[in-house]
């Protein structure tokens, strides 16, 4: 294993102290040492943007920087990485630090397989040298990648493997004066939908609580999202244009955050029957619990000069079937906030035959 210190000091001291990304759960360990320096640490919306983030820092230093992503994030960032940073086009020294989720070497879950198994195929295809790093011993790995990329002014990467990186600090969940529980929340809500509404839930605890939930309550039609963060919107309003029935998207703040053109898309072509639910907790909690950076938007005035009709907050437990109720027969598209705190149940349910899902989904639509 690696300790989580040794290795930031071991990047710093390699002239490497400016870090951006997206929080990943095999990389969570890291985030304390992150959050200690925020003037040398930007937390990015979405990986292409932690590329993009990171090549304006060495355009202004000549620095190289160094970015951290879960792998199946790489997906966001193959753009900037092969039109920006690439060495055919401006050629600038970034080092990747990316979780592999789904390793030959590890089980994972299924939506982590494919990327998994084609992570180091897409990277030698972006030609970007790598190793995987297992323990301290292979920093001497790391010290040559971090050399042939100042020298060549290269992208290089290196992946870590889940439960490899390990830290004498557990990561401090931020707190806030919020009581709701989101597993509450979609609790009520499913004991006062239609019967033949269609809800989609975005990937992390939200679907998992909302498929716990419904081992009690089969009222409703259900897709767990469990991969493709941010798309469930999207997903959503797909399905909403071609359907006559009720459709609630289920959100989270950094899965909102990461493609936030999607409320542009659903306020201009989004019809009457969709809605849209934002749990916000200002953390990406199943990854650890980072913060996000919401707390200075207006979601009433973002979403609302974005084309949705409506806009609702709930806050508090006060009367919150009642106004559940409200939103519900509001017609759409419209926008609810539930500003909830952080925390779970233990031991929830993981989607997994996830083509079962999805004919399921189907046949009720």
């Amino acid at each position: 294993m690696i300790e989580a210190k040794k290795l930031i000091k071991f990047l710093n001291k390699n002239k490497i102290n400016f870090f951006t990304g997206v929080p990943d759960s095999v990389l969570k360990t890291l985030s304390p040492y992150f959050e200690k320096n925020k003037k040398k640490h930007i937390s990015a919306a979405n990986e292409g943007n932690a590329i993009a983030i990171a090549a304006g820092y060495n355009l202004a230093t000549s620095k190289i920087p160094c970015v951290y992503l879960q792998n199946s994030g790489l997906g966001n960032a193959i753009n900037p990485l092969a039109s920006i940073v690439h060495s055919k086009v401006y050629s600038i020294p970034i080092l990747l630090i990316i979780g592999w989720r789904g390793s030959p070497n590890n089980k994972d879950e299924p939506q982590h397989k494919v990327k998994g198994t084609i992570t180091r195929k897409l990277l030698a295809l972006l030609d970007i040298k790598h190793y995987v790093i297992r323990n301290s011993k292979d920093f001497k790995k790391l010290k040559l990648l971090i050399k042939y990329s100042k020298l060549k002014n290269k992208v290089v990467a290196c992946l870590i493997e889940n439960n490899v990186l390990k830290s004498e600090n557990k990561n401090k969940i931020q707190s806030n004066r919020f009581s709701l529980k989101r597993i509450n929340v979609i609790n009520e809500l499913i004991k006062i939908i239609k019967s033949t509404t269609n809800i989609i839930s975005t990937t992390g605890f939200t679907s998992r609580e909302h498929m716990e939930i419904r081992k009690n309550n089969a009222k409703g039609n259900d897709f767990y999202m469990v991969g493709g963060m941010g798309h469930a919107s999207a997903l959503a309003l797909g399905v909403s244009l071609n359907s006559s029935k009720e459709i609630i998207c289920l959100d989270g703040d950094g899965s909102l955050l990461m493609h936030l053109g999607s409320l542009a898309t659903i306020g201009f072509f989004g019809k009457r029957n969709f809605k849209h639910i934002l749990f916000n907790n200002n953390a990406h909690e199943s990854v650890g619990g980072q913060p996000t950076n919401v707390k200075k938007i207006n979601f009433e005035k973002l979403s609302k000069s974005l084309g949705y009709k409506k806009y609702f907050i709930i806050n508090n437990k006060t009367h919150l079937k009642s106004k559940l109720k409200v939103f519900l027969k509001s017609k759409g598209p419209v926008f609810l906030e539930v500003l909830i705190s952080q925390g779970t149940v233990k031991n929830l349910m993981r989607p997994k035959n996830l083509k079962n899902i999805k004919k399921k989904f189907m046949l009720k639509i």
